[in-house]
């Protein structure tokens, strides 16, 4: 092992133990010009080579577990219903939650599973859960479905990165840094410390000492580390020359096209996230918080739903227009849901935490939109027909993906384990 203080005099980056690395680490090595430019490969990746290329995913994360009832399964008339309406959506039959009107006109293009069954009702353990398909038990760490895309579909000499996740999310687990989520914070704005590398004489010099220095780390037993520092830094220096990395800015959108998703960092974040998918990212993550409503429901999720309406409606439509909605799998969803029954704090109740059914929407990818999947009591407490388990879940997101869910994906300790063990793709969900 190497002190910190040897292992930073390298290039000033740190690891976890699962294989992160900070974006600002990340972009701070591009900065140093560590490589050159020798090493950008040719643009391969656009969106007309979308079809070729595979599959893209777009997850809308939900953060704090959001109510089903408030969302996709509402109860009205009903002790447990509270003061959420039922509205009639673009397919007669369909009903969804009155907070989302403009989502309700695209369900000709949307899917709703009713009746999840979680098994994690705290929210660490719920969104390790829902990222990974696995309970957070034993030593392995496993990792988020956005590096399990970048690691079967995305492109490894891509010159942007394969996962991006606006807003902080899960990582790679096992898969390591390679695989690893590209964080931004700042939507529409180039990633911070985004600059071009500068020709200097000494560069030359640097580069010898960087690799003498890895050499000898290498040798003491530490080729593993250096490997992914060697790793991130072509990741870096590829990333800050690529000509796609206008993908990040929203300058050349219209005032229109960014009104549309409404004025909050999440929905320009879904803005970006569709310019990514358009740039050729295989997987995207955006998060919007605050759905953690054990007090102040009615009043709390006007603020939240609004946004996301507006914003995921747009997405879709956007999508759909482009030509992309074909071949981008949008899911959104988050940890777990909320108790069918309102709780009695004080003079502005809200819903607890609830694993035993909840709600997630899917569209794109070959998805029949148009479908409800499951249903629960009129109550909202028990599953009437169509028991999901997240699974299943994951069977379905694989099988629209592309991705063979039971290909193994081995552990540093030569462990083999299925992209996701058990469970069946929701076949009403495929033509």
């Amino acid at each position: 092992m190497f002190h910190t203080s040897h292992r930073e005099s390298l290039c000033h980056v740190s690891l976890n133990r699962q294989g992160d690395v900070t974006r600002r680490q990340f972009l701070q090595l591009s900065g140093a010009g560590l490589l050159g430019s020798g090493l950008l490969g040719s643009l391969r990746l656009h969106a007309d080579e979308i079809k070729k290329q595979g599959r893209a995913c777009i997850v809308v994360w939900l953060s704090g577990a959001p109510s089903q009832i408030e969302l996709w399964d509402p109860k009205p008339g009903t002790a447990n219903g509270g003061e959420t309406k039922a509205i009639k959506t673009a397919v007669p039959g369909i009903q969804i939650a009155h907070f989302w009107p403009e989502v309700a006109k695209q369900m000709r293009d949307i899917a709703l599973l009713r009746t999840v069954v979680g098994k994690e009702a705290a929210h660490d353990r719920g969104t390790y859960h829902l990222h990974t398909g696995r309970r957070l038990t034993g030593a392995t760490r496993h990792p988020a479905l956005g590096s399990v895309v970048a690691h079967e579909n995305g492109d490894p000499r891509s010159d942007m990165p394969n996962f991006v996740s606006i807003g902080k999310t899960l990582s790679a687990g096992f898969l390591g840094v390679k695989f690893a989520p590209f964080d931004i914070t700042k939507p529409g704005e180039l990633p911070d410390n985004v600059t071009k590398p500068v020709a200097d004489p000494r560069l030359n010099q640097r580069l010898a000492l960087l690799a003498e220095q890895n050499a000898d780390f290498a040798k003491a037993g530490a080729d593993k580390l250096v490997q992914e520092r060697e790793t991130l830094y072509e990741r870096a220096n590829k990333l800050v020359n690529s000509p796609r990395l206008k993908a990040f800015e929203l300058d050349d959108e219209s005032d229109e096209s960014k009104s549309a998703y409404g004025g909050s960092k999440f929905g320009q974040g879904l803005l970006v996230a569709r310019r990514l998918v358009e740039s050729g990212v295989p997987f995207v993550e955006v998060a919007r918080g605050g759905w953690d409503m054990h007090q102040d429901l009615y009043s709390r999720i006007k603020t939240a739903s609004a946004e996301v309406d507006r914003g995921l409606s747009q997405l879709l439509a956007d999508l759909k227009q482009r030509g992309l909605l074909q071949k981008t799998l949008v899911v959104c969803l988050g940890e777990f849901g909320r108790t069918p029954k309102i709780n009695s704090r004080g003079n502005n109740p809200g819903r607890d935490h609830w694993a035993r059914n909840f709600s997630i929407l899917l569209a794109g990818a070959g998805i029949a939109g148009g479908t409800v999947v499951g249903k629960t009591s009129d109550n909202g407490q028990e599953i009437v027909d169509r028991a999901l388990s997240v699974e299943d879940f994951f069977q379905t997101m694989c099988r629209a993906l592309n991705i063979d869910a039971s290909k193994e994906l081995v552990t540093p300790e030569g462990r083999p384990l299925k992209i996701v063990d058990g469970g069946q793709p929701v076949k009403e969900l495929f033509g």
